[in-house]
């Protein structure tokens, strides 16, 4: 009796090693990003004139030396913006979602109480212009086909450093087929631990990478503070996968991570490097 027992224990745990699998030839666009820290929607003070997501804020990280992590979703007519929120109420104050308004309506709002507008990915690609890394998070609420395509096209004719990265994989299913040198990471956090609105058993499949065997994500970019989730620390240490930690927001956390995660997203301070002697 105990011996089938353990031989469906290891077909399981083989299957499990085998799922959440990243892809395991490194791309080599990734060390473009080495040394790199990234602001988290650009060098930004919501309680400023520079709020997030704006081109005042990209345009601070830029000449501060920080890579630049943004969002990026798409109206009613189909423009990539940069925005965070699916919803304009905390950013602009307003109950309207972007994926039903247009381009042109939401010209008439202001981000944060500043006088920043909501910009296109058009003219955050211009003003980086490839000065600095950029990560492209991708707001995807359901078709990932149209987001993805919107944005590639963009992305296509961009020539700086840049990635993407996306909590839905089928972000990264779509770019895995349809541009396979974009290196693309899958965003992950502990979302039941959260407790955000959703399925608990998605939020379950998304946190333990399970969908790693379809994504094959170049890095995986997990919510730091859970670090010790098992299929993060198997990704991180069996298949040596690169890791993004998000999001850092003090020196005491930058530090205490500095030996987990290969790369950091950082807000709300200006991490500080310390040296070894």
């Amino acid at each position: 009796m105990l011996i089938p027992i353990i031989i469906c224990i290891v077909i399981v745990s083989i299957l499990y090693l085998l799922v959440i699998m990243p892809k395991l030839k490194c791309n080599p666009d990734i060390q473009k990003f080495d040394g790199w820290l990234f602001a988290h929607r650009g060098l930004h003070n919501n309680k400023s004139d520079a709020p997030e997501n704006s081109l005042k804020a990209f345009r601070l990280a830029v000449e501060h030396g920080y890579g630049i992590e943004l969002d990026v979703q798409i109206t009613k007519d189909y423009v990539p913006v940069i925005l965070h929120d699916y919803n304009l109420k905390r950013p602009c104050g307003v109950d309207l979602e972007v994926a039903k308004v247009t381009y042109d309506e939401l010209q008439q709002y202001h981000l944060f109480g500043s006088k920043e507008k909501i910009p296109t990915l058009v003219e955050a690609l211009s003003l980086v212009d490839g000065k600095v890394p950029l990560i492209v998070e991708l707001k995807i609420p359901w078709n990932a086909k149209q987001t993805c395509e919107a944005v590639s096209k963009l992305l296509d004719e961009y020539h700086g450093d840049y990635c993407i990265e996306s909590f839905n994989p089928f972000g990264l299913i779509w770019y895995r087929k349809n541009r396979k040198g974009v290196m693309r990471g899958q965003l992950a956090s502990d979302f039941n631990k959260e407790k955000m609105a959703g399925s608990k058993v998605q939020y379950y499949i998304l946190k333990n990478l399970l969908l790693n065997f379809q994504t094959k994500p170049d890095f995986i970019a997990y919510h730091y503070i859970y670090k010790k989730a098992l299929s993060f620390q198997i990704c991180r240490k069996l298949y040596h996968v690169k890791t993004f930690a998000w999001t850092i927001q003090t020196q005491k956390a930058f530090e205490e991570n500095m030996d987990v995660y290969d790369f950091f997203i950082f807000d709300s301070f200006i991490p500080e490097l310390k040296k070894t002697v």
